[in-house]
């Protein structure tokens, strides 16, 4: 059960500016309501060049109205150039907070603020076309690469929170995180880590997986073992309720491989073998 603040359930109960405006200034629509959440968005400008209406309609959850509302409602008396400074943290944080796992909401409605920004300037959106990464949700190579980098995000589930990529089939988690490295290891001031010999590397593993992981997964009930390294190839078994979970490949490649990708190699792949 999602915990959501005062303020997001009173704009999700009581949202503001539901409709459309008809001769709109701009206008966009984002995401798909096949893939679960669709939003479209109108303003009017008043005569000195400021946002005197904004419309809203949405197809989505609590959040998805919610934040909608909310960012109809700090755009309005604002002008393009400082509607266009409004950015997906200033809306959740204008109501009181998210849970992570709904932070998508209000990336979704600053999407789709900075397409009809870009709509009502002729403009065209930049780094939005591009290669679909997830099926799933429609999430393309440059949508995920500018959430890592807006966001400093280092994990799978991280990009999932904020984008919705890899919250489907999970079928893209690692081609996600291949975009995480390359995006982080290119980031001003990342650390270089010096290449490390094959003991090195087995011991780091084998030190992460007893420090940071097993305890994690033996809270509910399952465990994991090391069985091998070969190369880059981390193969493990799984253990207790792991072993029996419909979900243990999505922990083995959004956990496991990620927290070994993090603190050992990003290289790394795990792989699951039998015991």
């Amino acid at each position: 059960m999602w915990e959501y603040s005062d303020k997001v359930i009173d704009h999700f109960l009581h949202p503001r500016n539901v409709g459309e405006l008809e001769g709109a200034d701009g206008e966009a629509m984002v995401g798909n309501i096949a893939c679960g959440d669709a939003l479209k968005l109108t303003f009017k400008l008043d005569d000195q060049g400021r946002i005197q209406e904004a419309r809203f309609k949405t197809f989505g959850c609590a959040s998805a109205i919610a934040s909608a509302s909310a960012m109809t409602e700090m755009i309005k008396g604002l002008t393009i150039e400082e509607a266009a400074k409004i950015t997906d943290q200033d809306i959740a944080d204008y109501l009181g907070g998210l849970p992570k796992e709904k932070i998508h909401c209000s990336v979704m409605g600053r999407e789709a603020l900075e397409k009809a920004i870009a709509h009502y300037k002729g403009e065209v959106v930049p780094g939005v076309e591009g290669k679909v990464i997830c099926e799933c949700f429609g999430v393309t190579e440059p949508e995920i690469e500018r959430a890592v980098r807006d966001h400093n995000l280092k994990s799978v589930e991280e990009v999932t929170n904020y984008t919705k990529a890899g919250g489907g089939c999970g079928g893209c988690a690692d081609a996600i995180q291949e975009i995480i490295d390359r995006v982080q290891a290119a980031a001003p001031g990342a650390p270089r880590r010096p290449p490390l010999t094959n003991l090195q590397k087995i011991r780091l593993i084998e030190d992460t997986i007893q420090r940071e992981i097993r305890p994690a997964l033996q809270q509910d009930g399952g465990d994991l073992e090391l069985i091998d390294v070969v190369g880059d190839r981390v193969m493990v078994a799984t253990r207790g309720a792991c072993a029996s979970c419909a979900a243990a490949q999505l922990t083995l490649k959004d956990f496991v491989e990620a927290k070994l990708k993090e603190l050992v190699a990003p290289e790394l792949r795990v792989e699951e073998v039998a015991p």
